[in-house]
């Protein structure tokens, strides 16, 4: 069977270097001469010589108006496919392994798959489609995930700022069976109760379970305080791994009331953990504080999603980070500090943390840097999918 032809946009002279470097994004600026076809559409790119570079979904409306979906010149509908399988494929020797039912199975650009996020809660998917292209796809990429995983159903989350900008509407339901939308999940031991819909991530920070589990390893007989907990995930792990008692401080009422229950559902102690419905600069600046902590965790929310909020970002990071330190005895504690930012790098993030403690007085030793979680892998092609730093800190 012949390959169906695709309509072919034409880059400008010397505007193909990051295509011909594997890099997805196909910025507006670029296209010499666009495609003669509706948006969504998958298109041929090429160079201003005619060279073949990859086949692309196509949207004018967008600042990133194309999205390399394949950089090979066979059928872009197949490599997509075979894409998927074996994004898949790399996860279940790693976590048939081990007690964990909740991970990822498709990172986007990370797995070279833009526009799509996938991840497994037991025997549910949870799938967004992020871009146009992709949101077209929605048929062929749910039969090929009904195929390579078997799931019991499969639930759409798609909303967010990606979406926007793509022009499309938040959607979100049950796409293929369906049933109650709480689903329990183990994270290595851990018991959570995910909640599919109208929740942040459903309720779990899938990314952030190496962290988890290093907090798990250094809590015993600490006092911890959980900053920006959300429901409770790094509380939870430093009291079943001994910690003597820990407070989890976040703005959403409810998303604490759904860390007392994961409390509950692992056999903790209640009178050893205590939330704050309130905001975490107010709380860090409250004298005296509920406890005497030896261990903060500091995992905010991202301060800059545009480059334009880089700079009062930096400021706000280091107000946190400063106020956190402070927070910590002079005679020395742990400080575990998050930036799920992309637009802040690594290095940039580090000079704000040493501006904290400049700031705060203290000395600080920098102990492990983040461990990426093996379901979210960071493309080599597309760097911006590391986006998520940690510094684990030993502050006097």
């Amino acid at each position: 069977m012949l390959m169906a032809s695709y309509p072919i946009i034409t880059l400008k002279p010397a505007a193909d270097v990051h295509l011909r470097n594997r890099h997805h994004a196909i910025f507006r600026s670029a296209v010499d001469r666009p495609p003669a076809c509706e948006d969504g559409a998958i298109v041929e790119v090429r160079s201003s010589k005619g060279d073949f570079l990859c086949f692309a979904h196509w949207n004018s409306k967008a600042y990133i108006c194309g999205r390399a979906i394949s950089f090979t010149e066979g059928d872009p509908l197949d490599a997509l496919q075979n894409n998927i399988r074996q994004s898949v494929a790399l996860r279940d020797p790693f976590f048939s392994r081990e007690d964990t039912t909740a991970y990822r199975l498709i990172n986007a650009e990370g797995d070279g798959i833009p526009g799509l996020i996938v991840d497994r809660y037991g025997s549910v998917l949870a799938v967004q489609f992020t871009t146009l292209g992709m949101d077209r796809m929605r048929d062929a990429v749910i039969a090929v995930l009904r195929e390579a995983c078997s799931p019991t159903g499969i639930y759409e989350k798609s909303g967010g700022s990606a979406r926007k900008k793509e022009g499309l509407p938040e959607r979100e339901g049950w796409i293929a069976g369906g049933g109650d939308t709480e689903v329990p999940v183990t994270e290595r031991g851990m018991q959570f109760l995910i909640s599919l819909s109208g929740s942040q991530k459903t309720g779990l920070f899938l990314d952030q379970r190496e962290m988890r589990s290093l907090v798990r390893s250094l809590a015993k007989d600490r006092t911890v305080l959980d900053c920006c907990s959300y429901v409770g995930g790094f509380s939870l792990a430093a009291l079943l791994g001994g910690a003597a008692a820990a407070d989890a401080v976040d703005y959403d009422k409810a998303a604490l009331e759904t860390a007392q229950t994961h409390m509950a559902m692992n056999g903790v102690d209640l009178s050893r953990f205590a939330t704050y419905p309130e905001d975490v600069f107010h709380f860090l600046r409250r004298s005296p504080k509920p406890r005497a902590y030896d261990f903060v965790i500091l995992d905010p929310p991202a301060f800059a999603k545009r480059s334009a909020d880089l700079e009062p970002a930096k400021k706000a990071y280091a107000d946190l980070n400063r106020l956190g330190m402070q927070a910590l005895p002079e005679s020395g504690g742990l400080l575990l500090t998050c930036s799920c930012s992309y637009q802040m790098d690594t290095e940039t993030f580090q000079t704000v943390v040493f501006t904290a403690a400049r700031q705060a007085k203290r000395s600080v030793r920098i102990l492990q840097r983040h461990r990426l979680a093996i379901d979210h892998p960071v493309n080599l092609f597309h760097p911006e999918t590391e986006y998520l730093k940690s510094l684990l800190l030993w502050v006097a």
